[in-house]
Order: C-alpha cells, then structure tokens, then sequence
C-alpha cells in the first residue's frame, strides 16, 4: 500500500509537469517554482565584480526580475514553433520589462541585449515588438514604426513596432497574462486575451527565451512553453 501511494503521488507530479493540451501536445513549465534550473544569466555588470547581488531570485515560489543590475535570464535549450504562456505582475511601480523570443548572439546590442524579437511588457506598451539585431514586419509598417529609411535592428535604428490596442493590460499589480506563438516566421501575441500584435517574415525562427531585468521588479508565476504541430 505504501508503494502504490508513493507511484501515486509520483504519477501526479509527472502529470503537473508535463501536463497534455486538448489537441494531445504536450506542455510544460519552464520554471519549477522552486530554483532557476534550465536558466543561466547573463549580467554584463558581472563581469568587472562576480561577487553581484543577484539580479533573478526566486521568492515564495515565484521568479523574481529585480530590475537590476540590468540583464537577462536565458533558457539552456532553444526552441521553435511554440506557443508561451507567461504570466506576469509588477510588484511595485511598474516599469520596464520583457521577454525575448528566438534569442541568439549574447550582447549584440549596446553590449547588454541578445539577439532576438522582444516583446515588450513595459507597462502601457505590452506587445510591442522591438528588433534586437533581427527583423520583422507586421501591417501597417510606416504607422506602427515611423519612416521606413530608419527602419532597423541596430544602434540608432527605428526598432519599436507598436501594438494594436490600448488596455489590455490589468491594472497594476494585478495578475498579466501574455501568449506568444512562434511559428515558422510569424510571431503572434495575445495579452489578457486580446491580439495585440502579429509579425511576419521574421529573421529567426528558433532561439533561445531570455526574461530581461531593465530598471522594474516584475513577478513570473507562470513560464510554460507547448510545442506547436505542423
């Protein structure tokens, strides 16, 4: 009796872990709610002084962004066609934040930012997609972006793509969540529900997930990745 309720107990953790979605994909959490296994950081601050103050903590089970020093939580593995779920809360003023997609070349931008597409999650602006050393493009390019000669992904480029709608966010404080699906070259975003951005004809389609720290503590409570079928 004992080993059928440790086998038991066993099965279900798997099952939490690894839980299946209705079309039978298989979903799981990036972040165990325990430690930041399956991460690395990358700090540049840390370079010059590795005895840091830890810039990504967890606490009462959620992982913390302190906001700074600034810089990045990576995830080991890359990945493609995927949809994540992410969900998110400003535990004090809100600020600046995000999570970048299709990550690659470590500093590539003003010697902090890897190479990817981010999505924005600085608050009133959540879903906006900023061009990190990648591309791409969405309707109503010259609106959302500004004049097409100053369209880029580089140093003094025209990187913000702006999103589709305007309050889609919760109140501050208060629970986010946002879904982005890669797949192939599209990247498309929900926040609280609502489409708020779709991107197409991007420069990568694989890369690693990196949570940033730029100047505001925001919580994770949720981090979990399902693959998407062809």
């Amino acid at each position: 009796m004992r080993t059928l309720s440790f086998l038991t107990l066993l099965g279900g953790a798997l099952l939490s872990a690894c839980a299946s979605t209705a079309d039978g994909t298989s979903s799981r959490s990036l972040f165990n709610g325990e430690n930041l296994a399956g991460w690395h950081t990358d700090i540049p601050a840390a370079d010059s002084n590795p005895d840091i103050a830890p810039t990504f903590v967890v606490r009462d089970g959620l992982l913390i962004s302190l906001g700074s020093p600034g810089g990045h939580l990576i995830t080991d593995e890359e990945f493609s066609d995927y949809r994540l779920d992410v969900e998110y809360r400003w535990t004090g003023n809100p600020g600046n934040c995000g999570v970048l997609v299709h990550a690659s070349t470590p500093r590539c931008l003003y010697k902090m930012f890897p190479a990817s597409i981010e999505v924005q999650m600085h608050h009133g602006n959540a879903g906006d997609f900023w061009c990190i050393c990648e591309d791409v493009k969405v309707d109503d390019m010259v609106q959302r972006r500004g004049a097409r000669e100053k369209w880029g992904a580089t140093e003094g480029d025209a990187r913000r793509i702006r999103n589709l709608t305007d309050g889609s966010e919760a109140p501050v404080n208060e629970w986010n969540h946002m879904r982005i699906e890669c797949r192939g070259d599209r990247i498309d975003v929900w926040v609280n529900g609502d489409l708020v951005n779709q991107g197409y004809e991007c420069t990568a389609s694989r890369g690693r997930i990196a949570l940033q720290a730029e100047g505001a503590e925001a919580a994770f409570r949720r981090v979990e990745l399902t693959p998407l079928g062809g």
